[in-house]
């Protein structure tokens, strides 16, 4: 299934996409005589994704998605962690040396935009040099800890295609800067869909692409991952207590510059595509 949170006329919704339909979920909840939440993140931490595919089965989608808008799919995960460096093609762009172990970090709630947003850039006295990266993202569907290398698509829901932002000048000054570099409002976004895992046969066979102003960018295959997905929930979860709903991004092949009148996509195949423009940030009086 393609889970997803959807807008239509003024109401948000979670739902099953189907090509070019929308499944909601309370039209489940009718047809089916189930109780199931009608919220994405609420529905995950229900563990409810079973009983939904189930009671959808045989229910037909009849929302046109040319009627609807597709939404973040939820706008606060309990936990957002990104991996950096983590394919060789990227680390050579940016003249850095690929870590031992996973380079991780967080990105606030603050920096993420909608789908087919707007990433803003900072004023250039800031930044001025900024790349965007299509990445392919793990989203957890259960409360867990210790989990082992073998068991690690037991505690996702599915996965999704996010895009990650980088302030690189920021971050050339000092590698300490790294979380301030990766923290600027709409410096993340992650969605529209998240593909439930039985849809996905090998996660490592994905193929992650970024395309920038139409022109495919960058793309590589999960497989050429220095840390496959299998060892950074394993990683990750020894350190802490990941949630239903908490996203872990695993990195890009390589990220493209964006300026202000750019487009840029995260793309990758049977788990969906995700675009946003670019326009640069002007700095506001503070009022007080």
């Amino acid at each position: 299934m393609k889970l997803c949170t959807f807008e239509y006329q003024g109401n948000l919704g979670a739902g099953i996409l189907r090509d070019t339909t929308i499944l909601p979920v309370s039209e489940v909840n009718a047809r089916a005589g189930t109780h199931l939440p009608t919220e994405l993140l609420s529905l995950i931490e229900a563990d409810a994704i079973d009983e939904l595919r189930e009671a959808s089965s045989g229910v037909q989608a009849e929302l046109p998605l040319t009627e609807a808008r597709l939404r973040l799919p939820y706008p606060v995960p309990p936990k957002i962690w990104c991996i950096g460096l983590n394919y060789k093609s990227h680390a050579e762009d940016l003249s850095a040396v690929q870590p031992e172990e996973p380079g991780s970090f967080m990105k606030p709630t603050s920096s993420l935009i909608e789908p087919g947003g707007t990433i803003e850039l900072p004023p250039t006295d800031i930044s001025d040099d900024v790349d965007a990266e299509g990445e392919l993202g793990l989203v957890f569907g259960k409360r867990c800890r210790d989990v082992p290398v073998e068991s690690f698509e037991d505690v996702l829901v599915g996965y999704t295609t996010t895009l990650d932002m980088t302030a690189l000048d920021v971050l050339r000054r000092n590698t300490r800067y790294l979380q301030r570099s990766k923290s600027f409002d709409t410096f993340f976004s992650f969605g529209p869909v998240i593909v439930t895992k039985d849809e996905i046969e090998d996660v490592n066979a994905l193929e992650v692409v970024t395309v920038h102003n139409g022109r495919e960018f960058s793309r590589d295959f999960v497989s050429n991952m220095r840390h496959h997905p299998d060892s950074l929930v394993a990683l990750h979860t020894g350190v802490m207590t990941f949630e239903p709903g908490a996203i872990l991004s695993t990195g890009c092949p390589k990220g493209a510059r964006i300026q202000p009148g750019d487009r840029v996509e995260g793309f990758i195949d049977g788990v969906g595509r995700i675009n946003a423009n670019v326009r640069r940030r002007e700095r506001k009086p503070w009022t007080g």
